[in-house]
Parts: structure tokens; C-alpha cells; sequence
């Protein structure tokens, strides 16, 4: 008997990202979406859901906030090299959190950053099947 998605396990991402180069990330929500038998929650913040802050102090103390209650963060490490300050930022707060973190390669990139490649419990290319099994694999 096949599971229906009521049944499923709910997996809590907070998928890392910049607004000013978000095609990737709306992509990578659209594959998780159609992903068959996997149920997910977005904690990301993305453009039109905006977080209300006005200091970098409080920018980071929501997204802690945001990060706490998931299973797992994601870095798609093609953003990386233009907005490392937040991205890093990120990964420690998840590091700080105990949370898994996996780094996805996206299509056609060479080279993915040092420092993704030894924070990440995973680095894994842009295949919906290779994410979904490391989001369920890496999930607290």
C-alpha cells in the first residue's frame, strides 16, 4: 500500500539564498514540490515573504530563529562567492545548532568553495532524486 502524503514524514529546510540571484532557489523549491512520496516545509525566507528587520543584529536573530526549527539547511553553493558574509553566517548558526547541512552543486559548476565543502555533512549535484535522499539521509 503506498504511502499518501498525510503519511509522509515532513522535512524542514531552510534553503540558503540571495534575492538578487533567486532563480536557483525558486528551482530548487519547484523540484522539491514535485519530488514523488517526499513532504517538505519551506522555512527559507524568500523576497515576497520578507523577515521585518532593520540592523544586521536582528536580521541574524531571525534568521536563527527561522534556522531552530528545521531538520536541516541547504546551501546552493553557486551563490556562495557573492554573498559569503550571510551564507556563512548561516552555516554557523546552523553549526551552533547541531543542524546537518548539505551543499548543492549547481548544474554546470566546476568549482564549489572550500568552505562549503568542509562545512557541509554533504555536497551533492543538481539532481532531485541525490537531494531528496540527502535530505532524508542528513535529517535531525
Amino acid at each position: 500500500m503506498a504511502l499518501i502524503n498525510s503519511q509522509l514524514k515532513n522535512y524542514r529546510c531552510f534553503i540558503s539564498h540571495a534575492w538578487k540571484y533567486n532563480d536557483s532557489y525558486y528551482k530548487l523549491v519547484n523540484m522539491l514540490n514535485e519530488a514523488p512520496r517526499f513532504k517538505w516545509s519551506n522555512h527559507s525566507v524568500p523576497k515576497h515573504d520578507s523577515l521585518d528587520t532593520t540592523s544586521n543584529k536582528e536580521l541574524e536573530k531571525e534568521l536563527r530563529e527561522q534556522i531552530a526549527g528545521t531538520n536541516i539547511v541547504i546551501i546552493i553553493s553557486g551563490m556562495y562567492y557573492g554573498h559569503s558574509k550571510w551564507i556563512l553566517k548561516e552555516i554557523e548558526i546552523a553549526e551552533n545548532m547541531n543542524k546537518p547541512i548539505i551543499a548543492i552543486k549547481p548544474r554546470g559548476q566546476q568549482k564549489t568553495p572550500s568552505e562549503i565543502k568542509v562545512k557541509a555533512n554533504e555536497l551533492i549535484g543538481w539532481n532531485t532524486y541525490s537531494i531528496v535522499s540527502a535530505i532524508r539521509k542528513h535529517s535531525i
